[in-house]
């Protein structure tokens, strides 16, 4: 089965979030409220709403890293994940993880990243060669 996945989050400033994830991330932005505003995020619906993001914490055993908690993001192909790595270089993005390769040679090889929105919404972004390796065990 295909399908859309939708999300809704909390930010705490609509202007600062569409200025993040339409220029620096590239998403387009959808339908918008004075209170939301929705975006195409890399082919999924991504709600952003006015209030109080979750409470996080770096709790999230993942290879050799301790990741935040709750987190969300994206799967893209390699190149694409490359672009958008050097995109936020470039857009001086302060990475909580930089880019890096885990699980190296191993199944489920990827490139991933982790980085915050203006909110504080913790966001992972991944990179597969190829797709079918994702669920990989």
């Amino acid at each position: 089965m295909k399908s859309l996945f939708h999300l809704a989050l909390h930010v705490t400033d609509l202007e600062t979030t569409r200025r993040f994830y339409g220029d620096v991330l590239g998403c387009v932005e959808g339908r918008s409220t004075d209170s939301w505003v929705d975006f195409d995020f890399f082919g999924h619906q991504l709600s952003l709403h006015l209030g109080k993001p979750f409470d996080i914490t770096r709790t999230g055993k993942v290879g050799d890293h301790l990741v935040m908690m709750p987190h969300f993001g994206a799967v893209l192909r390699l190149d694409d994940w490359l672009a958008l790595a050097e995109r936020l270089e470039k857009a001086g993005i302060a990475f909580d993880i930089p880019p890096v390769i885990r699980f190296k040679d191993e199944p489920g090889e990827q490139r991933t990243m982790f980085f915050f929105d203006p909110s504080g919404n913790p966001i992972e972004i991944k990179g597969f060669k190829d797709f079918d390796s994702v669920f990989a065990a």
